[in-house]
Formats: structure tokens, sequence, C-alpha cells
């Protein structure tokens, strides 16, 4: 069975602006917040609102505190007007997209034209669009509809957003042709033109089409609709739960799409679920699976990358086989990820949403097991001295204390009162832990060359860098929704995109330079594949949905045995 990912599917760049701008508002400000109306079309994430205390209005009360926040979909002006004068704080999110199409319709309204608008009167978008058309607006969704209005001397022709391109098309050209001198923009936005253009095409080269998707949006619905003309079986779920697994049986390809207001977490999810179930019909398949599954959820996966790459720079500094102290760095690592995946269940209810039941159900266990691995780890670090004991004592309670409240600071964005709420602190803490347990414990037991033990520590640190720091873009949307303050969340995709490519790139530089200066043998220069090969990865999945989230960390996480299989063979 094969699965594929529409590259296009999921949150448009304007309902991800109204989602982060109510989140932002929430995370920030103690006073009442609201959406106008639903902030999307989509159930889950209305959920997730109101448990963030984020609830909705549908009627301007005479008055009003707090913030309320206009949805993507734009209101009419007096609206807008109306919600200010009743004495809310108002936050404009409409997309900018919608923006445009207001603009255009109150220029020209204020000429005097009429205007005609392709999509359904009763649709939010376009009941705000009418406000700007100074009562001389006409909502149709059929050219029987457009027949029947009468011909207009001065008119605008413009689409709903997330219209169907197809059917906007075909009024074009009525309209060049019966009625020439009619204004007619082009409005439909570029990413629904993408999405739906790339479901026909999916829906044309698969078996079955699966549409994710609040049953009330109406650009997901047109997804669906767009699916079913090519005659193929096409089913829209707002859960996955609600899948006929019975009648994708006999499908040998399965694409799966989501609507513009479909968060990442909901379509990751259904393609986890899809996946299991649908390759859990073949035995080995479903073994592999499982077993994938097992060790990224427990952590497993982690610490093992973590041993390995210690025995990679125990190599490096000239230390032969310390298997020893790569025990140590797996138990280490292998405690602290789990006492964090215990402390952050929340967020991971969003981005892994498996894992966070596992943790839930499993407390105790992993709790004892957390206890134990750590318990260990320093067992082992004392044999090898008091300073390496001491070292990893101080790690392991600050990793201890990461998610407890030690102290209290007021600052810009609210009070610090843990050393995660410090922004940023997660991506940086974890690499130099990292650093220091896979490089300076080994270094200090075997008294290493300086400047050896600083290249090789810089090396793994980049490496363990990247991966934290791409698995925060992969976890973005939950860590905005419980508002953790990662690198991701505060600069932005493309930007911590550009700094892990830069930080891969010094990597390659360090393991070139030190070859090159005598301070690593000339056999070192293998290591250089491992950030280039991890940048080659990052780049592609940024470019290219088509591979799970799942199957993405398991193959970074895999890089970090790589460095441990590289180091035994050279």
């Amino acid at each position: 069975m094969k699965i594929v990912v529409a590259k296009t599917a999921g949150f448009c760049m304007g309902v991800r602006r109204a989602v982060d701008m109510v989140l932002d508002a929430s995370n920030l400000s103690q006073e009442p917040i609201y959406t106008y109306g639903p902030l999307i079309h989509n159930p889950q994430v209305l959920a997730m609102l109101e448990e963030k205390n984020i609830f909705r209005i549908d009627k301007i009360p005479e008055k009003g505190s707090g913030i309320v926040l206009i949805r993507a979909h734009g209101v009419p002006p007096e609206d807008e007007k109306a919600l200010k004068n009743a004495g809310f704080m108002v936050i404009n999110a409409t997309c900018p997209r919608v923006v445009r199409v207001q603009v255009i319709i109150n220029k020209y309204a204020q000429k005097g034209y009429s205007t005609i608008i392709i999509g359904d009167e009763k649709h939010p978008e376009v009941v705000g669009l009418l406000g700007y058309a100074k009562g001389k607006g006409h909502a149709i969704t059929s050219m029987e509809q457009l027949f029947a209005l009468p011909k207009f001397e001065a008119v605008v022709v413009v689409a709903q957003t997330t219209q169907d391109t197809a059917f906007y098309d075909e009024i074009k050209a009525w309209c060049k042709t019966n009625a020439p001198h009619y204004k007619i923009f082009d409005t439909i936005c570029g990413s629904t033109e993408k999405r739906q253009a790339e479901i026909r095409k999916l829906a044309k080269e698969n078996d079955a089409v699966i549409v994710v998707g609040g049953m009330q949006s109406g650009n997901t619905k047109r997804l669906a609709q767009i699916a079913s003309g090519t005659g193929k079986l096409v089913t829209h779920i707002e859960d996955v739960s609600q899948i006929d697994y019975g009648q994708l049986s006999s499908a040998r390809s399965v694409a799966i799409t989501a609507g513009a207001s479909t968060p990442n977490w909901i379509i990751n999810d259904a393609c986890r679920e899809i996946e299991n179930n649908l390759q859990h019909q073949h035995v080995v398949k479903g073994v592999l699976f499982f077993v994938r599954d097992f060790l990224l959820k427990t952590n497993l996966m982690a610490a093992a990358g973590a041993g390995f790459l210690t025995y990679a720079c125990s190599m490096l500094q000239g230390i032969a086989r310390d298997f020893h102290h790569a025990l140590i760095a797996t138990l280490y690592v292998l405690s602290m990820q789990i006492l964090n995946n215990l402390f952050t269940i929340k967020s991971d209810k969003y981005n892994h949403p498996k894992r966070a039941l596992f943790y839930k159900n499993n407390r105790f266990y992993l709790s004892v097991l957390a206890i134990l691995s750590g318990s260990a780890g320093l067992y082992l670090s004392f044999l090898m001295g008091a300073l390496s004991f001491f070292i990893l004592l101080v790690m392991s309670l600050l990793g201890l204390s990461y998610n407890l409240k030690i102290f209290s600071f007021k600052s810009k964005k609210g009070t610090v009162a843990r050393i995660k709420d410090i922004p940023g602190s997660k991506t940086i803490l974890i690499t130099i832990a990292w650093g220091i347990v896979t490089c300076l414990l080994p270094a200090i037991t075997n008294q290493s060359d300086l400047v050896s033990v600083s290249m090789v520590c810089l090396f793994a640190m980049g490496l363990v860098f990247a991966r934290t720091a791409f698995f925060d873009i992969l976890a973005i949307q939950g860590d905005r929704i419980t508002g953790k303050e990662t690198l991701p969340t505060l600069l932005g995709e493309n930007r911590s995109f550009e700094i892990i490519q830069y930080v891969l790139l010094v990597d390659m530089g360090i393991i070139i330079l030190t070859i090159l200066t005598n301070v690593l043998a000339i056999k070192a220069l293998f290591f250089a594949f491992i950030p280039l090969i991890m940048l080659l990865l990052i780049r592609f999945f940024k470019n290219n949905s088509l591979i799970s989230g799942v199957h993405q960390e398991f193959v970074v996480e895999f890089l970090f045995l790589a460095t441990g299989l590289l180091a035994a063979v050279i």
C-alpha cells in the first residue's frame, strides 16, 4: 500500500497567521480573549482554543471588554467599527489575500460600481466582502445565477479566495465574451489554486483520496468535490476514526490531503493512523513500523544515538573503545528525555498524540525507568572519578529542575519562573548537555588534548543543535498552542531552517579544518559526510511533505547511530 501526502495539505498562510495571532495574544495577555465567530472551520482547533480560554462571540454586545480577534475570513467594516465602539480591543487577523479583495470592492464601490462575488453569500468571507459593496453586491454560485443578473454598466467581478478555479475560469470566459466591459480580477488565493491543482493530479494518480478537515470548511469540501470529479473513491473526514478501512482494502495507493484550516498535528495523526492500519495488513511491515514507533516514543532511539555519538567522539579524540562513557551518555539521555516527555504531555497531545497517550498510561513505569537509568548513569560516572560524577550530578539536577518553578522574575513576555520559560532555552541546553556527556566527560577521564576535545565537542554539538531545532520545527504548532518558546516559534520556520543549514555547513568545515591542521587524523574526513547527509535530508524534508513526520524523526535519529557505526569500521 502506497500512501502519498499532498505537499499543500494544511494551514494556508492566512489561517496560520490568524491562529498565531490569537495564540500570541493568549500567551501574552491576561485580558479575556474572544474571536468574532469561529476562528476557522475546524472543530479540533476550536476545542483547543476553548482549552486556552479563547471563546467566540457571534453577536456584538452593547458593551464589552477584553480582546476580540477578527478571523481570517474578514468582516463587514460596520462590524469592526461596532466591536470597537462596544469597548473591545480589536485585533484584525483578516487574511491579506482577503484584504486585497476588500480593497478592490471598496475602491470601485466608491465610484458607483456594482460588485459580483463568485461565492456562497452565507460564507463568512463573502458576508464580509458584501459589506464593502455599499449595498450593490451580488453573490452567485452558478452560471444560472449569473445569467439571471441584470446587465450592469459598471461592475467588478471577484471570487471568494477559496473558490473553485475551474468554475471561476468558466465565469471569466463568459464575461469576456458576453460582457467585455466587466472589470474582472483574479482574486483566488495562489495557495488555493495550488491545493486544487495538486488534488486533481493526485486523484488521477491514486486509487483513493482521503480529505482531512472540518465538515463546515468550504475549501475542504471543495477539495473533496474536486477529487470526486475524477471518479475515484473519496472520503472526507474530520477524525481518523471515521475512516472505513474496508473500503480502502482494495486500493493500491491512497492520497491524503487537507483543507486550509486543518493543523499539522491532525494531518500527522491521520497519516500515522492510516499508515499503521493499512501497513499492518502486511506482517513484516507491521512489525517494522511497530518497532520504529516504539523506539521513538520510548526515547530508546535518542538514547542509543547519544551512546553511539559518544563512542564516535571518543574515537576522534584518540580514546579507543570507550564503551563505558557511551553507556553513561545513553543512560543520562534516556532519563532526561523520559522526564521531559512526562512533563510535556500537554504539548505532545498535539505534536505526538500516541506518545502523549503512551506516557499518560504508563507514567509510573516510565518514571521508575527514568530514575533507574539516571541513577545507573551517575553510579558509572562515580566509578570514573569524582569530577565526572560531580558534573553529571549537576547536569541531572538542572535537567530535573527544568520544568520546576525555582525562581520568579518579570520579563516583557510575562513571568519567568522555570528554566523552560526562558525563550529558546530547550534547544541550547540540550545541545550543551549532549556536548558535555558525549565529549567532555570522556576527555576528563582520559586527559585528552584540549584542541582536539574542543573541535570534536563543537562538531557533536552542531549535530545535536541541528537535530533538536529540526524536531522543534516539526512541533512548532503544538508548541505555539502551549506557549513553548522554542527557536522556531521565536524566529519562524524559514529562519530556523537557515540557521540549521549554516550550523551543519560549519560542522563540515570543522572536520576539514582539523584535518588540514593535523588536529585529527585523515580518516576523520569520513565524519564530514554525517552533517552533509543531515543537511541534504533536512533540505529534502523541508521541500517535500511526502515523508511523514515519524519517518523524518527516525531517519535523523539514525544518523547518530551512523556516527558510532562509522567510528567502528574506519
